[in-house]
């Protein structure tokens, strides 16, 4: 805290918290989440076919962390639709990624260099999110650890753990997508910020709000920056995982190799069946006397 007072980083964290994300944030959030949602095997197609399905698919991909969390809570789960203007902004995004004449606006958006500065502008409203979730679960249920931090990995993880729904509108079923079963390192990320938030929200953690969204803003632009850049989708967090969750939960290679040795071991212990009897085999000197006697029969 001492080196924050130092270097006067509580009055910028707090200008930054204070930036209204709509519209310039947003816009970015929405063209990042819609150039995803283009990327999709037959989303393209969709559009062409059925704009309506193809547009509730985009409203997904864009407000479909408001939806889930809102079921979770027991609230109106179409209630964050009563924003028009987020609604209208995100409608002309899809329609321009999708219908825009010769596809300028995809390729102007798509093109690397610009992606970036979206993509960059998508994890600030990514983190303002997860921020919003803990502090929204935690008016709802003030003790509620657990909730909080559902709610908040719940708003930062965005349409990821819809997938398998937003598939179903595309006429696409692929359960092992599970969002779940395979964790991206944006949703991982959400899930250890929806921690920290949920401990400084119960002053747990010694540090203002303010300089939490700041530096985990900062912290989430440069991995995603850099995992965009380089075309990986790979984690960050990936060599402290490998580290950590064998100790915690073992290892899924030594269990196997452990199960294989304990059934080769096993199968040792029932009675083996006596194997049929083989037949001599026959010399090389026997087969040839063999058959020139047949060769000899035929003359004769």
């Amino acid at each position: 805290m001492d080196l924050i007072a130092a270097l006067d980083l509580g009055d910028l964290a707090a200008a930054f918290a204070r930036l209204p994300v709509f519209p310039v944030f947003d816009l970015g959030y929405f063209i990042v989440s819609l150039l995803y949602l283009k990327y999709e095997k037959g989303a393209v197609e969709l559009s062409r076919n059925s704009p309506l399905a193809s547009w509730f698919c985009a409203m997904l991909y864009c407000f479909g962390s408001y939806i889930l969390a809102d079921l979770l809570l027991g609230e109106s789960p179409i209630d964050y639709f009563s924003n028009n203007s987020n609604i209208l902004l995100a409608t002309a995004v899809w329609y321009l990624i999708f219908y825009c004449p010769l596809n300028l606006f995809y390729k102007c958006v798509s093109f690397l260099p610009v992606k970036l500065i979206f993509v960059a502008m998508k994890e600030v409203v990514r983190v303002r999110k997860i921020a919003a979730g803990v502090h929204h679960a935690h008016h709802h249920y003030h003790h509620g650890w657990f909730i909080m931090v559902i709610i908040g990995f719940v708003k930062g993880s965005g349409v990821a753990l819809m997938s398998n729904f937003e598939q179903l509108l595309r006429g696409v079923w692929k359960p092992e997508t599970n969002e779940f079963l395979h964790m991206t390192f944006p949703s991982k990320a959400s899930l250890y910020g929806a921690l920290l938030f949920t401990l400084q929200q119960t002053q747990w953690l010694p540090i203002s709000k303010a300089t939490l969204i700041f530096f985990f803003t900062i912290f989430m632009i440069i991995c995603k920056v850099f995992l965009t850049a380089t075309h990986s989708h790979g984690s960050p967090l990936a060599p402290l995982e490998n580290v950590v969750c064998p100790i915690l939960f073992g290892s899924a290679s030594h269990d196997n190799h452990h199960h294989d040795h304990h059934h080769h071991h096993g199968g040792s212990q029932e009675p083996s069946l006596p194997s049929p009897p083989q037949m001599p085999a026959k010399s090389r000197e026997e087969l040839n006397e063999g058959t020139r006697k047949r060769k000899a029969k035929k003359v004769e």
